[in-house]
């Protein structure tokens, strides 16, 4: 029996638009926001007749607008002393050419719990460290690389590229003003930041905001035409109910419609792997190098085909949820509190849950979101045991294990086989899989048997 995989009958967008929540997560913004951006931005383009290439590449921009937002997470986190998702998600109502406005911005986010003391150091390491433009580019180069990647149009990373610049040449990260912004930034430029105003204040503050950054922020032409629909009330009961992602549906451009097949599923599952790894300096490569160690452990286990596919993917994509996790967290050079290690033990469910919405990454979802269950029922965050533990998650939880405690972390260095097996083996058994750790123990002594790249076939960019 082929699957829909197979036959290539997958289209791009459902897979993106619900992997898209991963992404609004990292930007402190509620699920939903970047397929609520596409589709007013989608509405803005056939109000003014854009055509189908430009409708298709405007379409994927808008989804996928904020590949880059983890890349400059950390950086965010030190500059502020604070939740980079907070920081983050008060960004786009700050009208930061107002310097009352962006000071404002600053005094409200830095430090929330410190004394006023440490508040005025921190604001000082803004001021002096906070390079607006820098942290803009990061993001921005960042997105339209990995928009390349997936093989997307050069229009759509150019509108990812230019998505901050603003109509006056005020914005980032180039100072682009006016007809030089790509039309497709200049729409998705307008539609996100509206978007933000309407699902945290309303339709009428959202237009009364649109007017105000008119010929500032925003192309005045496209200003006009969001304002030519706001009495358009299905619409806007459209864009905030809770089955926006299946209406935006319609919205795609029919004749430009693109299938993911099993090659361009691999490589959606390796560029969200970058977005996941880019969240923490500590975590480079961390995503990849699971990725390889799993695939050669299933290779050693005689594991081929979609089988060997699954482990692969499930690897990559096992951490996802650490970008609903604040890097004040995640880069701690401490030991957590219990409520920290209560909020960072979320991520295998944020993994899951947002997994299992995609449908050519169901079973992928149950082996991505058990890598920290235990064999003795004991792990989270399901407590699955045995029965429950397919030898394929076996693998996945046991590579993390491996990459982790072989690489710096910011409370201790890398450590030695020696020492690694001396953490591992007493877990043989209650949370580990034996066979599993025998695999393991060939793979060290032997060395890797097969590329990363050998085992997602569709992908080949360094």
């Amino acid at each position: 029996m082929h699957t829909r995989e197979e036959h290539g009958e997958i289209r791009l967008s459902e897979v993106v638009s619900a992997m898209s929540h991963a992404l609004d997560m990292t930007e402190g913004q509620p699920e939903g926001h970047a397929v609520r951006t596409c589709f007013l931005g989608m509405r803005i383009a056939g109000e003014i007749g854009l055509p189908a290439d430009d409708r298709s590449a405007l379409f994927y921009a808008l989804l996928l607008k904020d590949l880059g937002c983890s890349s400059n997470a950390a950086k965010v986190c030190y500059l502020f002393g604070a939740d980079d998702q907070t920081v983050k998600r008060d960004l786009k109502t700050t009208d930061w050419s107002s310097l009352t406005h962006a000071f404002q911005y600053v005094t409200r986010n830095v430090v929330p719990d410190g004394s006023a003391l440490r508040r005025a150091f921190q604001i000082v390491t803004v001021a002096l460290e906070g390079n607006t433009n820098e942290l803009i580019q990061t993001r921005c180069e960042r997105g339209a690389q990995i928009a390349q990647m997936l093989g997307l149009s050069t229009a759509t990373a150019d509108a990812i590229r230019s998505l901050d610049e603003h109509w006056d040449g005020r914005g980032g990260p180039t100072g682009l003003k006016r007809l030089d912004i790509p039309l497709l930034a200049r729409i998705a430029g307008l539609a996100q930041t509206f978007e933000v105003f309407f699902s945290s204040v309303g339709l009428v503050e959202s237009m009364d905001m649109l007017h105000k950054r008119r010929a500032r922020w925003f192309d005045p032409a496209l200003v006009d035409v969001v304002r030519s629909i706001e009495h358009d009330y299905p619409f806007w009961d459209r864009m905030a109910s809770a089955d926006v992602r299946t209406l935006l549906v319609e919205h795609e451009p029919r004749e430009r419609i693109i299938m993911a097949d099993a090659e361009r599923l691999d490589t959606v599952a390796r560029a969200f792997a970058k977005v996941i790894d880019a969240k923490s300096p500590w975590t480079f490569n961390h995503s990849e190098q699971v990725a390889e160690i799993a695939g050669n452990l299933a290779t050693i286990m005689g594991m081929r085909g979609e089988q060997h596919r699954s482990v692969v993917r499930a690897a990559l994509l096992h951490d996802l949820g650490k970008l609903g996790i604040s890097n004040r967290i995640l880069d701690k050079p401490a030991g957590l509190t219990a409520a920290e290690r209560v909020e960072i033990g979320r991520h295998p469910e944020y993994t899951h849950r947002i997994l299992r919405e995609v449908a050519a990454f169901r079973d992928v979802a149950e082996l991505a979101g058990s890598h920290h269950e235990q064999l003795d029922g004991c792990g989270y965050h399901r407590g699955l045991s045995a029965e429950d533990l397919p030898v394929e998650a076996r693998i996945v939880k046991i590579a993390d294990i491996y990459q982790a405690l072989s690489v710096d972390r910011p409370y201790r260095g890398a450590l030695s086989w020696e020492q690694i097996q001396e953490i591992m083996v007493p877990d043989i058994g209650p949370s580990i899989c034996g066979d599993v750790f025998n695999a393991l123990r060939v793979y060290v002594e032997r060395g890797a048997i097969t590329p990363l790249e050998s085992a997602l076939t569709g992908f080949r960019v360094a």
